[in-house]
């Protein structure tokens, strides 16, 4: 549990662990130099149980350099986050715990994710299924928050932990980690996830450049150790080029033109480029109404 001005949340956090039907784990607590009582509430829990240690960074290291610190402390098979402000459901950690064990041969699970219409959760995907199930299928998978995750410490420590420093490190870990490793799909009703405007990721839902950023991810992870085929790989970099034109063009109506010049510069577009996978896109959507 990584925290950082979270006196309001980080009780009902703790609690809600306390509840779980599970209990061979260790809570670790690092703090982010709060300037609240974070601290202080977090230590009288630690007071009372041993599971439980809290420990404060010197200086202020941003989400996910404390995220990869805080997985330095524990000695766990698995790793699991715990957002200071989000909730695990009693069963939540005996679940993931249960459905990882099943799978050996997985790096990591994702939970928290719709009904499958083909397969009863749990189930797991080999590295060219994942990225065929979120690119190809376009069945949402790599989009998921920190809490909705467990890792083994060995896939952790072997693709170095989060590498993004940016509101979009969780969405870059999983696609690195699918490039090797195997991951189980689990159900909704493990975790439950707080949203407020004081978090970090609420940047996401102001800055349309931070979901941009998303768009030159996919296109890092399609080029350079994908596990799709190579025609599969051709046909995501292109769909996802459309969709980038798509988003551009949204963003000159609903925002302004200079924040989608700086889409298209980061992009590293030209006029031709632009109006090339614009074309395609509507394209491709005219086909799909047809």
């Amino acid at each position: 549990m990584t925290s950082y001005n979270r006196e309001n949340y980080i009780t009902d956090s703790i609690e809600s662990l306390l509840a779980s039907t599970y209990d061979n784990y260790e809570l670790i607590i690092l703090d982010d130099t709060s300037t609240d009582r974070t601290v202080e509430i977090a230590r009288s829990y630690a007071a009372n149980d041993e599971r439980i240690k809290v420990f404060v960074n010197e200086k202020n290291l941003g989400q996910f350099a404390n995220r990869n610190k805080v997985a330095t402390l524990g000695k766990g098979k698995y790793l699991k986050f715990l957002d200071s402000d989000d909730l695990l459901y009693p069963t939540g950690l005996e679940t993931l715990v249960r459905m990882m064990e099943r799978f050996p041969e997985a790096g990591y699970g994702l939970c928290s994710l719709p009904q499958d219409d083909d397969r009863v959760y749990p189930f797991m995907l080999r590295p060219e299924e994942a990225y065929e199930r979120h690119f190809i299928k376009k069945i949402p998978l790599f989009h998921k928050a920190p809490l909705s995750s467990i890792i083994t410490r060995t896939a952790f420590d072997a693709v170095g932990g989060f590498s993004n420093p940016l509101t979009e490190g969780d969405y870059e870990m999983w696609l690195n980690l699918s490039t090797t490793y195997n991951v189980v799909l689990m159900p909704e009703g493990v975790a439950w996830y707080r949203i407020h405007e004081n978090q970090e990721d609420s940047a996401r839902r102001k800055d349309p450049f931070v979901q941009f950023r998303h768009f030159l991810l996919t296109l890092k992870y399609l080029s350079d150790t994908c596990p799709l085929s190579p025609g599969l790989r051709e046909r995501a970099v292109r769909e996802t080029h459309e969709e980038m034109a798509k988003y551009m063009t949204r963003t000159v109506v609903k925002h302004s033109p200079g924040k989608a010049a700086q889409m298209y510069r980061a992009a590293n577009y030209n006029v031709g480029r632009y109006l090339r996978y614009s074309i395609a896109a509507v394209g491709s959507k005219l086909s799909g109404n047809a």
